[in-house]
């Protein structure tokens, strides 16, 4: 069984926690809401994929 990679888990986390508020601002009808949760959603992902790259160079993954 692998290890658990906490900081890979809180990135998916935080990704779908965007996600789910892009949801809840559209129910609402709030541009303001969807268009934060999604560059929130862009910011997240980027920071998660960096350190995806970084653990694989690091031998990590």
């Amino acid at each position: 069984m692998q290890q658990i990679k906490w900081p890979l888990l809180f990135f998916a986390f935080a990704a779908a926690s965007c996600m789910i508020g892009i949801g809840i601002a559209i129910g609402e009808r709030s541009v303001l809401g969807v268009i934060a949760c999604t560059v929130a959603l862009i910011f997240v992902m980027g920071f998660g994929f960096k350190k995806k790259k970084k653990m694989r160079e690091a031998g990590e993954l």
